[in-house]
């Protein structure tokens, strides 16, 4: 079975995740990655809707289970190939031309919560599921990378509270702080996202060049060469 699936809608191409958790892990990113190239030369399609086909997970972020041997095997370039990586699936998702709608269908934690961030829009799940940063008490702290998308979405308040203590936030929460677009309960939740999608109908173009220009530094922070990242000693990594 794919880990990606994805449908068209109109001028809507529609992701769904279907990898259990949606954890990062180099099969999982370079399956999304490949489907976005896809999307990207093969189709028309001038809105992008991300979701999950889990019943209550949007995307648990990276897989710990691959990472954790890599570094306890001091494999660090294969743990730095990685990060590149999952650094280029945040770069194709913040500077898609296509207008983004992450569709957070269940929690959105660690990682997945990051890569969230990076889309223009989100709606997120009322009835269940947490936003959460919980690198704080995993020891992993954050790339500059994925600072900048936190900082893209989150007002800076309350991005210090996440980011030093872990804390979970409800839909409801988001919205009130203006980090997703709306609240929706599960069965309505797709609807009221593909609804919103079919609005926006921009040329590819000019999205490529606005997005450029609008989060500039962004892609300095994803572009850095070194990454310094984890040692398991010094971060209690696994």
């Amino acid at each position: 079975m794919s880990m990606i699936d994805y449908t068209i809608d109109e001028h809507v191409a529609v992701v769904t995740m279907k990898n259990g958790e949606n954890r990062f892990n180099p099969d999982f990113l370079t399956a999304f990655i490949d489907t976005l190239d896809i999307l990207e030369k093969d189709t028309e399609a001038t809105t992008l809707v991300v979701t999950s086909a889990h019943e209550k997970i949007f995307s648990n972020g990276i897989d710990l289970e691959w990472l954790i041997p890599v570094v306890q095997q001091e494999k660090m370039q294969d743990a730095k190939d990685f990060f590149y990586l999952l650094n280029k699936l945040f770069r194709r998702t913040v500077f898609s031309p296509m207008i983004t709608i992450g569709a957070l269908s269940g929690h959105a934690f660690a990682g997945g919560a990051i890569w969230s961030c990076g889309f223009d829009f989100r709606f997120m799940r009322s009835d269940r599921g947490f936003f959460c940063f919980p690198e704080v008490d995993l020891g992993i702290p954050f790339l500059p990378g994925m600072l900048a998308l936190l900082k893209k979405t989150i007002p800076m308040y309350k991005l210090e509270e996440m980011h030093h203590t872990g804390s979970r936030l409800t839909a409801e929460q988001c919205l009130e702080h203006h980090m997703i677009t709306k609240a929706c309960h599960i069965d309505t939740l797709m609807d009221d996202v593909i609804a919103y999608a079919k609005t926006i109908n921009k040329k590819r173009a000019v999205i490529t060049e606005m997005k450029s220009r609008l989060y500039k530094n962004i892609a300095h922070c994803l572009d850095v060469e070194d990454i310094p990242y984890i040692e398991s000693e010094k971060f209690n990594i696994g």
